[in-house]
C-alpha cells in the first residue's frame, strides 16, 4: 500500500511493527513494537493526515504485566492476566476532522462480509477491505489477497484474487479516486 501511495504522489508516513520488508523509497518510516507505541505514533501523525489506511492486524489484548527480561522457571505466574488495548482505528474515526478518510482492513476467518460490515459501522470507517485469512492461498503468509471492499454508503465491491501489489492499486483506485 505504501509503495503504491508514493507512486501516486502521496506523502506517506508508514507506522510499522517489526517486519522484514524493503522500505519503499520516499516513505517516512515510524517503527513501533507494541500496540501502545502504534497508538501513540498514529495519534501524533493523524492531525495532518488526509487519508489513513490501517492495514495492521493489531492485537486486541496485551499481558497486564510485562517483564523486559527473560523469566526463569518458577518465576512465571501460573495464570496470565490480559488487558484490552485501545482500538486505534475507532479512536482515529472518533477524532477525525472534516475531509479525512479512513480505510481499515478486516482479517476474518468466518462470516467475512458480515463481520467486516459490523467492524465498518462500529468503528466509523469510510471503507473496510476484508479478506478471509483462513485460506492458505491468500493473506498473511502469501503474496496474494482476495479482497472485498465495503463502504459506509453500502457499496460492496469484489476486487477478486490478485498479488498484494496489484491489490494495492485496485484498493486505492476505489477508495481515493
Amino acid at each position: 500500500m505504501a509503495e503504491e501511495a508514493v507512486a501516486r504522489g502521496f506523502h506517506v508516513d508508514l507506522v510499522s511493527g517489526p517486519v522484514h520488508l524493503d522500505l519503499p523509497q520516499g516513505v517516512s518510516l515510524h517503527k513501533v513494537e507494541t500496540a501502545l507505541e502504534m497508538e501513540k505514533s498514529m495519534l501524533g501523525l493523524f492531525e495532518k493526515a488526509k487519508f489513513v489506511i490501517m492495514t495492521a492486524a493489531v492485537c486486541d489484548h496485551r499481558p497486564k504485566n510485562f517483564w523486559p527480561e527473560k523469566r526463569k522457571k518458577g518465576e512465571f505466574p501460573a495464570q496470565l492476566e490480559f488487558v484490552e488495548n485501545n482500538d486505534i482505528v475507532r479512536t482515529l474515526c472518533q477524532n477525525r476532522k472534516n475531509g479525512q478518510k479512513i480505510v481499515g482492513f478486516a482479517a476474518e476467518t468466518e462470516n467475512t462480509s458480515e463481520n467486516a460490515r459490523k467492524k465498518l459501522v462500529a468503528k466509523g470507517l469510510d471503507w473496510v477491505a476484508v479478506n478471509d485469512v483462513s485460506r492458505e492461498d491468500i493473506g498473511f503468509m502469501s503474496d496474494f489477497n482476495d479482497v472485498t471492499l465495503l463502504s459506509n454508503t453500502g457499496e460492496t465491491i469484489s476486487l477478486g484474487k490478485d498479488t498484494k501489489k496489484e491489490m494495492a492499486k485496485k484498493i486505492l483506485d476505489r477508495v481515493w479516486p
